[in-house]
């Protein structure tokens, strides 16, 4: 007999029965007050009992009820069933994921006299490991050794599950290696769950090392145990990796299934290799692999998001003449894609489309809806899709009302957005974006004031201000007039550990240059270039704007042409800034300079430099002369 294993999990103290009855803990068993209670029937016939003899014996119901009537039948019988016939249909009664049921039928037939064998406690094992009990699973084994029995590798199998399934991937791989030492032989399915586990924790390296050592222990590695490590791969951004195991498999002689593409189609659609997608839906189909609506609806979801709507309404006509039934997510994509292509009609029309086939909208369908109608202003139509939506029986989210919110404040309708946010933050659904909006809509209708007022409030619900936050209310004192209150915020984002953005740098910059402090303007330039961000165009144009206001043109220049020296190339926009400069201060020959330059680069003047220019050329008609010779050229 195998010893007991020295793994934490084990317990001695307590009797089976015991360990059973804690496991379960208050469930009612209406089985046992069936079979206490039970007698037969006077209307009972013949006919009856035999067809529920015949289902006990095929465990061939679908229904609840069935198996109930049908246990209750045989536990009447003499002789009694056999503990095999009662396994078998336990098992039954697990693949339809009725745990608690097989506890109490188990203890019925306990009961009754008939002893447990392997077959029965590996059932309840499997019972414990998908309630995530996985330490009561290991009970049940340890009684089967102190019984004599000898586990098998099934029973390894569902433990090591079972473990996986509780994020235990260090004591799953520890009972698997002490498996292994007391001379068990693992299979292929017990290789595929610590694989699966692996891949799951993100230790897929590990993973591809025990592939690579299948081999070695007697054990060759199936399409589950490489569709693991394809998906983790993928879902990693290592698609190059996975496209090379996926060649291996191949040639190794395993077919890949729908899971194996799916994976792959996935990944190359998140690197936005579409046409490599569509190769692979390609290659499954020659291969007669069905693509299944998933493979669909990655494509479908992936062409959307790059705006290739048409391209995905193609995806769907031919997902629906293979005879692959859409559902929600397929249509979401879609409506997405066509709420982001501006055609809001169409994807109205579509969610008609979609409710017309029995396919329910679900929180996040009606969202997008929301959201887009929001944006564009229309508030009184996305209301309606709210009470189209709890009329349905599907309830509003955070989201939801986050949209219904900011469509408010885009509107200018301030007040009725904070009665809004009042009722989210007494029903305790206010989050971190609620808080912005709201903000951001008091900045816009100028009334700071009432913006601080929300900020110095977050604090007091436990909530952090973000990036956001911060760069939403400093840009919005720079506006109000209020640069102090603004660097003031700024110094209070970064002592409280918030690390400014490109954006923070942006708006702190063009604020301090608009109110003449190019002082410290210049000195955030060179704070951004010693740290990891990198100045942007719109930083560099502010700069330039300032002190070519202030009349510094020196300065001006030497920042335009820094701006190239750390990889930030001058747009149209920069270069007219500065030309008109240059115009202002009547520097001809430096403003000639940049025209050429600029219209070399293939940027034109816009109408203020034009106007500029024709100011000028009544006195010098030199720099006229230039500008349309360049633009004709």
């Amino acid at each position: 007999m195998m010893m007991m294993m020295k793994m934490p999990w084990r317990r001695k103290s307590r009797s089976f029965h015991l360990q059973l009855q804690g496991a379960i803990g208050t469930i009612q068993s209406p089985f046992l007050f069936l079979f206490t209670n039970y007698c037969h029937s006077s209307t009972s016939t013949l006919e009856d009992a035999r067809f529920l003899t015949n289902i006990f014996k095929s465990a061939s119901f679908t229904h609840l009820d069935d198996a109930i009537a049908s246990f209750n039948h045989v536990i009447h019988q003499h002789p009694l069933p056999s503990r095999a016939q009662f396994s078998r249909f336990l098992s039954a009664l697990v693949k339809m994921k009725q745990y608690h049921t097989v506890f109490s039928m188990s203890k019925t037939i306990e009961l009754l006299g008939i002893s447990h064998d392997v077959y029965s406690l590996s059932i309840l094992i499997n019972c414990f490991c998908h309630l995530h009990l996985v330490d009561f699973g290991f009970s049940v084994f340890g009684k089967m050794l102190k019984f004599g029995l000898e586990p098998t590798t099934v029973t390894f199998n569902t433990l090591i599950n079972g473990l996986c399934m509780e994020d235990k991937i260090d004591k799953a791989v520890e009972f698997f290696d002490d498996m292994v030492a007391r001379g068990y032989q693992p299979d292929v399915c017990t290789f595929n769950v610590i694989v699966n586990g692996m891949c799951k924790f993100g230790k897929t390296s590990v993973a591809i090392r025990l592939l690579k050592g299948m081999a070695d222990r007697g054990c060759e590695p199936n399409v589950v145990t490489y569709s693991a490590i394809i998906d983790a791969l993928c879902k990693d951004e290592l698609v190059g990796e996975a496209l090379e195991l996926f060649s291996q498999m191949k040639n190794k002689g395993i077919s890949p299934n729908v899971i194996t593409y799916n994976s792959l189609i996935h990944g190359v659609c998140k690197l936005g290799q579409k046409n490599q997608a569509l190769a692979l839906m390609n290659e499954m189909v020659e291969q007669n692999i069905s693509p299944d609506v998933c493979t669909f609806n990655v494509l479908i979801d992936a062409l959307c998001k790059d705006g290739m709507v048409s391209e995905a309404q193609n995806t769907f006509n031919v997902m629906i003449q293979r005879g692959v039934e859409p559902n929600v997510v397929t249509y979401s994509s879609l409506i997405d894609g066509l709420c982001i292509s501006d055609q809001l009609k169409e994807a109205l029309a579509l969610l008609k489309e979609m409710v017309g086939r029995n396919i329910s909208p679900n929180v996040f369908t009606f969202n997008i809806l929301i959201d887009t109608l929001c944006k564009k202003g229309l508030v009184s139509i996305a209301q309606n899709i709210i009470k189209i939506m709890i009329q349905r029986g599907v309830e509003p989210n955070v989201v939801t009302y986050n949209s219904l919110m900011d469509g408010y404040c885009l509107c200018k309708q301030i007040d009725k957005a904070r009665k809004l946010f009042d009722l989210m933050v007494t029903n305790g659904i206010a989050d971190i974006f609620s808080y912005n909006i709201l903000i951001n809509g008091y900045c816009k209708c100028k009334m700071i004031d009432d913006a601080k007022q929300i900020f110095d409030e977050m604090s007091h619900k436990g909530l952090v201000p973000n990036a956001v936050t911060y760069n939403t209310l400093i840009k919005g004192m720079f506006q109000a007039g209020r640069p102090q209150n603004a660097k003031e915020l700024f110094k209070d984002m970064c002592s409280h550990g918030q690390q400014p953005n490109i954006v923070t740098f942006s708006i702190m910059i063009d604020g301090l240059c608009r109110q003449g402090n190019l002082d410290e303007a210049l000195t955030l330039l060179k704070a951004m270039e010693k740290s990891q961000l990198k100045p942007n165009v719109v930083i560099y144009s502010s700069l330039i704007n300032g002190l070519c206001q202030q009349g510094l043109m020196d300065e001006a220049y030497k920042v335009f042409k820094d701006m190239e020296k750390v990889g930030c190339l001058p747009t149209n926009c920069c270069y007219n800034i500065i030309i008109q400069g240059f115009l202002k201060h009547e520097d001809l020959p430096k403003a000639s300079e940049l025209i050429n330059e600029m219209v070399d680069k293939g940027f034109s003047a816009d109408a203020a430099t034009t106007e500029l220019v024709v100011h000028l050329s009544q006195k010098n008609d030199l720099i006229l002369r230039l500008l349309k010779v360049r633009n004709e050229g």
